[in-house]
């Protein structure tokens, strides 16, 4: 097969994997159809917050005659909750990309502020809202999980991603290549280990510091998920690539390709760091409720 087609699947498949993650993990913004009215508005309920800026709930609701309060206390505690009213307001976006590229300059809704917390800790929270049909009650039972976390400078947060990118498209790369006993996937291979290196094991515990204080949690002081999966995956590509330094074993290549793109694919942040208000330490948390 022409290399020029490995690529194509390696960038196909790395997309498809990145796009799920970013759907499927719990910081990410809730999707959730509310009626208000008779009419549908399809909503982005925050569920993650940097500590200083954009301090509240958003309701992307147009109609002004509706009431809506929120209810909310600090995660995992005996905390009684708090109500705070939805106001209507039109708030300017101060954002180049969101400017220049999408046109956008400000956005109009109902908002909510929330106190602000620590690093890694946690807000949940309900909604009421009132229209003329009466009182509409949202995720009472299960409500929605706001993690603050500290602001990452970008000369930090950005090659980390990018690193990450593309150490998951080199894996992914080499592993089809170890299938089709392309020649290049042992080089192939070494460049996906250093770009991990570099993004996992580096530039991945300063963004972790920045964020939530601690630089790793993950083995032997604790049991974050993002941490030890990037351990993981470091500790497979080490054996692939070391493992055919002198002879040729590409199953130990398509092995590190498969557990990369697999343990990746799991909801980012779904057992990240989380402040145990009690202790004042930042332990693993989970979030397995509304995951999507």
């Amino acid at each position: 097969m022409k290399k020029s087609l490995y690529w194509i699947f390696a960038i196909i498949i790395t997309l498809s994997a990145a796009y799920y993650q970013r759907k499927t993990g719990p910081t990410y913004p809730k999707r959730v159809d509310i009626q208000v009215n008779n009419k549908t508005y399809g909503i982005k309920l925050v569920r993650s917050i940097e500590i200083g800026n954009r301090q509240y709930v958003k309701l992307a609701i147009e109609d002004t005659t509706a009431r809506a309060t929120l209810h909310y206390k600090r995660f995992k505690t005996d905390d009684a909750y708090q109500s705070a009213e939805f106001s209507y307001e039109v708030k300017p976006v101060n954002s180049f990309i969101m400017n220049k590229i999408f046109k956008l300059t400000e956005e109009k809704g109902f908002f909510a502020e929330v106190p602000e917390q620590p690093a890694a800790g946690k807000i949940e929270y309900y909604i009421d809202i009132i229209d003329k049909s009466g009182k509409s009650t949202y995720f009472k039972d299960e409500p929605v999980v706001i993690r603050f976390k500290g602001a990452v400078p970008s000369k930090y947060l950005t090659p980390h991603i990018l690193l990450m990118f593309i150490a998951m498209l080199l894996s992914t790369l080499a592993g089809l290549m170890a299938i089709g006993k392309h020649p290049s996937y042992k080089r192939t291979g070494v460049w996906t280990f250093v770009f991990l290196l570099l993004g996992g094991l580096v530039l991945g515990p300063v963004v972790q510091h920045h964020a939530f204080g601690e630089a790793w949690t993950g083995i032997p002081f604790g049991w974050d998920l993002t941490d030890n999966k990037t351990l993981i995956a470091v500790l497979f590509w080490t054996l692939a690539v070391f493992g055919n330094r002198r002879e040729k074993r590409p199953g130990l290549i398509i092995l590190a390709s498969f557990m990369l793109l697999l343990i990746y694919s799991i909801p980012h942040s779904m057992f990240g760091s989380e402040l145990d208000y009690n202790s004042g330490e930042v332990v693993q948390g989970i979030i397995l409720n509304s995951i999507i």
